[in-house]
């Protein structure tokens, strides 16, 4: 299946790669940002992570000419610093995350991620974890139902949604993502069905999140990338929701933020402490409207980059 990178070249011209350098990508997919990065180098290593094995596997093609160079990691990014204590690396010279479900996790039907095709509910990017949407769906409470749909979907109407999915499974389970489409169209009014878009895309964006922990696993990722980067090391993060660029952006702002001081403490300027990160760019990168014409999923794209100066 193909998978074409978003902001490649930009993504790794943030990253100021130093041919000696140890790099992670904290989001392998199918290897495009990191065969990018590893043509870069001459003597550096990259630490690749993905929670999803296909993908690791399917990189490995994809990576052929480099794998002396990537050593591949099951495990996802929030876990990194001390997945990389185990090959005892302890700082790295950038990170890299291309966040969101990847176009071959889409196209995969039975993977269950799209409502454009018919497939048991699933949406696991790490397919050895037990939680999945059939779970989420078939389980959870109407008000956990509505909260996650509200919180991670944006959905105005998330609940009568909730109490659509859960007057329908009492009759049956909802096994199906077509089973689930349904008995989201039968709870929107039909103004909402006449809009532009699918009328099921948000409530399939919020329960891939909540199945995949991805918000919180974000949060903790950022941190661990920061902790690991030596001084003039890189951190570049590519959103595609809302959601995930507020964290970003805010997670950026707070690190390259220098502590309060009280302005009427009696300290000198050299005296106070300063940020140990610097923004590489206040407004997020986005997509040239070429790039959107050949791979429409990366009309969302913002690319946001942060580096250790001290």
């Amino acid at each position: 299946m193909e998978h074409t990178s978003v902001l490649l070249n930009e993504t790794i011209e943030l990253l100021h790669i130093k041919p000696n350098g140890i790099y992670v990508d904290g989001t392998l997919g199918r290897g495009g940002h990191a065969l990018a990065l590893l043509s870069k180098l001459d003597k550096g290593h990259l630490y690749a992570f993905d929670k999803d094995l296909q993908a690791i596997e399917e990189s490995k093609e994809n990576l052929k000419d480099y794998l002396d160079k990537v050593t591949f990691i099951h495990a996802g990014f929030e876990s990194m610093k001390e997945a990389l204590q185990d090959y005892e690396i302890h700082s790295v010279d950038g990170v890299m995350m291309d966040l969101g479900v990847s176009s071959p996790q889409f196209d995969d039907a039975k993977r269950g991620f799209s409502y454009r095709y018919d497939a048991p509910l699933d949406m696991r990017m790490d397919q050895t974890q037990t939680k999945s949407a059939y779970e989420i769906v078939n389980t959870y409470s109407e008000e956990a139902l509505s909260r996650i749909f509200q919180e991670y979907g944006e959905e105005r109407y998330a609940r009568p949604i909730a109490r659509a999915i859960v007057k329908e499974r009492l009759v049956s389970p909802i096994e199906t993502t077509f089973e689930l489409v349904d008995s989201i169209k039968g709870a929107l009014p039909q103004r909402s069905l006449n809009q532009k878009g699918h009328p099921a895309k948000r409530v399939f964006q919020a329960l891939r999140i909540e199945v995949n922990d991805e918000l919180t696993s974000l949060s903790a990722g950022l941190q661990e990338a920061a902790k690991l980067l030596n001084i003039g090391g890189c951190l570049a993060i590519i959103t595609f929701h809302s959601l995930e660029d507020r964290i970003v952006k805010q997670s950026f702002k707070a690190l390259s933020t220098a502590p309060f001081v009280d302005p009427k403490l009696p300290i000198l300027s050299s005296q106070m402490e300063q940020s140990s990160f610097s923004l590489l760019n206040k407004k997020p990168i986005l997509p040239s409207e070429e790039e959107i014409q050949v791979n429409h999923r990366a009309h969302s794209a913002k690319l946001r980059g942060i580096e250790r100066i001290r």
